[in-house]
């Protein structure tokens, strides 16, 4: 749409090049009904989308660009509030700080702090958000990102992905044997802890094994 616009503009000036340096009346009026015509195509044309920041651009800025994984959230009746820690980001210019929303996301994208540029993207938001009422704002050492609820309630996390993650670890833990739950726990703890955890529970586990043997603990027959 862009491009179209910028040609009908150009076709526009030379129009009215062409109508300063015109003697004769019949192509004067042609010229005239044709600039009419220009000039009512250009006005229908839909405004020009703001310009997106692309990977190049990014990269020109200066340094690299690092993407932001650590940050702390909150939130009040109206607002989701995401806190991004960012060192000296309150000397930068307001508009190298930039928040682009939609109803359920937001990336932020930090340009040329020290040197480098910080990017941080959030998808499939848990509910949606609005986007003319969300803002940011720059602090001493930090971004708030200020996302604002479309209705007033709880979220009990900020994306669809972490409620899905949530609920399948609990749906793990959750079953009608409790020894079942139990050893999902102690797989996880082993699965996820470093080598003394997993050479604590490789004792604890032939420890019980020998005990049930030995008739120590009751076994299900």
């Amino acid at each position: 749409m862009a491009v179209v616009r910028e040609e009908l503009q150009k076709d526009l000036e030379e129009v009215k090049e062409l109508l300063t340096s015109t003697t004769r009346k019949r192509v004067r009026d042609v010229l005239v009904a044709e600039k009419h015509k220009l000039e009512l195509e250009i006005k229908n044309q839909p405004p020009p989308k703001p310009k997106d920041v692309t990977e190049e651009e990014k990269s020109s800025l200066g340094g690299y660009t690092v993407k932001i994984n650590n940050y702390g959230w909150d939130q009040s009746d109206k607002f989701v509030k995401i806190y991004i820690s960012l060192n000296g980001v309150q000397k930068l210019p307001a508009e190298n700080v930039q928040v682009n929303f939609t109803e359920r996301s937001f990336d932020l994208l930090v340009k040329n702090l020290n040197g480098k540029n910080y990017t941080m993207t959030f998808n499939n938001l848990l509910k949606p958000i609005s986007v003319e009422g969300s803002s940011r704002k720059i602090k001493t050492d930090m971004v708030l990102v200020m996302c604002k609820k479309k209705r007033e309630e709880k979220w009990d996390c900020l994306t669809q992905v972490e409620k899905e993650s949530k609920e399948k670890e609990k749906a793990a833990y959750d079953t009608a044997d409790p020894s079942e739950g139990l050893m999902n726990i102690l797989k996880k703890m082993y699965a996820e802890g470093d080598d003394e955890m997993k050479r604590t529970i490789n004792k604890a586990w032939v420890e019980s094994r020998e005990k049930q043997y030995k008739g120590d603990i009751p076994m299900d027959i």
